[in-house]
């Protein structure tokens, strides 16, 4: 039997993006590491006219994003880093945030990281390699991202079915139900790995997981690839170990066969 969870008594976690300090590029691995902290409700991303009218736009859109435009009333004057900082304490204030995940490279906002510590949220940065020291050490976590490692959506593992729409062979014939052609997304293992790396037994119970891919991509379901839930899809990865816990419920782990 698979677990299910509620999203009712998740931590409520907060994406704030410096949209005139990182690129586009970032949204995609920061979805995947915030939602491992648990239900992403606020999502904003800051910047003046120029950085959201051009390269931000397709991204914010994409990615359901709520874009937050802030004039430059002076040059050289960035009022968007004011209005992200705001916004964080308000949320912080009216009690709708428990996590924050600020996606910038800046360090002035080091001193922001701490003022939301002290009063009892988590807070994690997810910048570039170039984000100085006392950014990084003003965070409970600091998640570095490059373009080079992180910077396109997740591959497909050449030892596993590509990522991608199931193959149709020949004309539909719906007098014909033949099942879907079954396919391993890498982005399963990845996922598991990101998730039971933080557990102390190596492992994640399959209701966190699920409840993770679903945080990722609401649309997420194990039929799209061929199966009839997600425990009958794990057991196809080579990768992947399943467990029977004691309780009679199901975990998985990540394990050390080569390709």
């Amino acid at each position: 039997m698979e677990e299910h969870f509620s999203p009712r008594n998740e931590p409520r976690v907060a994406i704030l993006v410096d949209c005139d300090n990182v690129p586009p590029d970032i949204l995609d691995y920061t979805l995947r590491i915030a939602a491992q902290f648990g239900r992403v409700t606020i999502r904003r991303g800051y910047g003046n006219q120029r950085t959201l009218a051009e390269k931000w736009r397709e991204a914010l859109v994409s990615f359901a994003f709520t874009p937050c435009l802030q004039y430059q009333y002076v040059s050289g004057k960035n009022t968007a880093d004011l209005a992200l900082a705001l916004e964080a304490l308000e949320a912080l204030f009216d009690d709708r945030t428990d996590v924050f995940c600020l996606v910038t490279s800046d360090s002035d906002f080091a001193y922001l990281c701490r003022k939301l510590r002290e009063r009892g949220a988590t807070v994690h940065i997810i910048g570039e390699p170039k984000t100085p020291a006392a950014l990084r050490n003003a965070s409970d976590q600091f998640f570095e991202w490059n373009h080079e490692e992180n910077g396109a959506p997740l591959p497909a593992d050449p030892t596993e079915t590509p990522d991608a729409e199931p193959k149709k062979t020949a004309p539909e014939d719906p007098s014909d139900k033949k099942p879907k052609l079954q396919q391993r997304p890498i982005f399963i293992v990845k996922a598991v790995g990101l998730l039971a790396n933080e557990t102390s037994d190596g492992k994640i119970h399959l209701g966190q997981l699920g409840q993770y891919l679903k945080r990722t991509d609401p649309a997420f379901s194990p039929k799209t690839y061929g199966y009839t839930g997600l425990l009958d899809m794990l057991k196809t990865y080579d990768l992947l170990t399943i467990h029977q816990e004691n309780t009679g419920g199901w975990s998985v782990s990540v394990n050390d066969k080569k390709h």
